[in-house]
């Protein structure tokens, strides 16, 4: 094909490489600006949240989230002194959650996909309720959302919350105002 019509050469090189040659980068910042910017929107489902701000499920909060696989204990649960009052634990002082979007005595839990991995399941190792010490409530079993085995505490699946760091945090209390710690009756406190 020929590049010459009526007098006008056009360049060989792509248009990009010819505003750059010129110092006319305005557009290409604009350009790539936007691009990096859709891609972050893009991968920002695939990563660890990073902020305390609800996302639009209302079963999430986006938080810089600690290796869930390492909070999987044998789901030993006992309680400790908060400032909610008596709260339910697991044998390493992890704060333990209920979820309202959840059926009381169901045989299934409603926390999957991003809920889920802000809202990691407690587990067990078999399917008898795990031993429980201080606990006055029903503790039992269902099959969670990933197949492993979901304790339970008075019906309600139990869940962590990603943001508590440490034992006895309670970052996840009251979270869009459907997640709540339990009493040792497995009682909700709040809401």
């Amino acid at each position: 094909m020929n590049r010459r019509a009526v007098g006008i050469v056009f360049p060989s090189t792509p248009p990009c490489a010819v505003m750059n040659e010129k110092g006319n980068t305005m557009k290409l910042r604009i350009i790539t600006g936007v691009a990096v910017a859709a891609l972050a929107v893009a991968l920002s489902g695939c990563t660890s949240p990073a902020t305390q701000e609800p996302v639009d499920d209302d079963t999430s909060i986006e938080t810089e989230a600690p290796e869930t696989e390492s909070m999987e204990t044998d789901a030993l649960l006992t309680t400790t002194d908060s400032d909610l009052g008596e709260i339910v634990v697991d044998a390493d002082g992890m704060t333990v959650y209920m979820f309202d979007n959840d059926t009381q005595g169901g045989d299934s839990s409603s926390c999957e996909g991003a809920c889920a991995t802000n809202w990691p399941a407690v587990t067990a190792d078999s399917d008898d309720p795990p031993v429980a010490e201080g606990i006055d409530g029903e503790i039992g079993t269902i099959e969670g959302v990933d197949g492993k085995t979901q304790v339970t505490l008075n019906g309600w699946p139990l869940y962590y919350f990603a943001g508590d760091e440490a034992p006895g945090d309670i970052n996840g209390q009251g979270v869009n105002d459907v997640w709540w710690v339990l009493t040792p009756a497995g009682e909700k406190i709040g809401g």
